[in-house]
């Protein structure tokens, strides 16, 4: 959860590798591996396997600069916490266009949300050391550009009504645009997961699967993790954007990338020109 700090400021520089521009700085090798992670698995795959779902959103370095802007607050771009609620009647109107975070507890979603937004020094981001710990949806203003929702884990110690919850949110925000649901790097698919998937294709919802702490697990098993995933998408979903975004919060591995899609899925860059 993000709170803003009283006084404004945390006295805190931004983590190394936050910003663009601390990537543009590294060996193209490296550099390529934390903006695009995915493509970088490409050269270990067997010949024949379909890498078409790895290149479908591939800024270029244009709209990743653009994109960052969104996610670094200054005196006329505020990031604000709005409000929290466990009822869709305590949740702020209906004004913006709205991105949520789903995914099980401890999956790493509020460290993912910290690394978003790592460049606005006045908002602290509490990452929960209890598991399930979060039952309240949060609910961030982007400026005048986008809300972006955190949502309750669900799993281990999720409240009781968390279905509940979530099911109204997802059927009652008109303006959500994309819901990012987290899923372990190092587990793959779990069955909370799959009950996740079946509710947002049950209720039409546009979906995006992100593969969360990709820095603790081998790359033997992120390519056998991120193989079996994509397989599951293309043949088991229908409103499942077929790219996988994998990131790690960690190394900020995918981050940059995963900020432009943001900004673009909010209408915020409607045109993304490819590298």
């Amino acid at each position: 959860m993000l709170v803003p700090r009283a006084g404004g400021g945390t006295g805190r520089s931004p983590p190394a590798l936050a910003a663009l521009s601390q990537v543009l700085r590294l060996g193209r090798s490296r550099r390529d591996g934390v903006v695009f992670p995915l493509q970088k698995l490409e050269r270990y795959l067997a010949p024949g396997t379909d890498t078409a779902p790895f290149h479908l959103f591939q800024p270029g370095l244009a709209a990743l600069q653009r994109a960052e802007a969104f996610f670094r607050s200054g005196p006329h771009h505020l990031i604000d916490y709005v409000s929290s609620a466990v009822r869709m009647d305590h949740a702020p109107p209906l004004a913006l266009p709205e991105v949520c975070f789903i995914g099980r507890s401890n999956v790493g979603k509020s460290s993912l949300i910290r690394a978003l937004f790592s460049l606005s020094p006045e908002v602290e981001v509490r990452v929960s050391k209890t598991p399930g710990h979060t039952k309240k949806i949060n609910f961030f203003k982007v400026g005048k550009y986008f809300t972006l929702v955190d949502m309750p884990g669900y799993g281990y110690r999720a409240p009781q009504d968390f279905v509940e919850m979530v099911e109204d949110y997802l059927q009652e925000r008109h303006n959500l645009k994309r819901t990012f649901l987290l899923v372990d790097g190092v587990v793959g698919l779990q069955k909370t997961d799959h009950t996740a998937v079946e509710m947002l294709e049950e209720f039409g919802i546009p979906y995006v699967m992100v593969l969360t702490k990709i820095d603790r697990a081998s790359r033997g098993l992120l390519l056998k993790n991120v193989l079996e995933i994509q397989e599951f998408v293309k043949g088991k979903t229908q409103g499942c954007f077929p790219q996988l975004f994998l990131v790690s919060s960690l190394e900020f591995s995918g981050v940059h990338l995963l900020r432009c899609f943001v900004a673009h899925v909010t209408g915020n860059l409607p045109a993304v020109e490819d590298s």
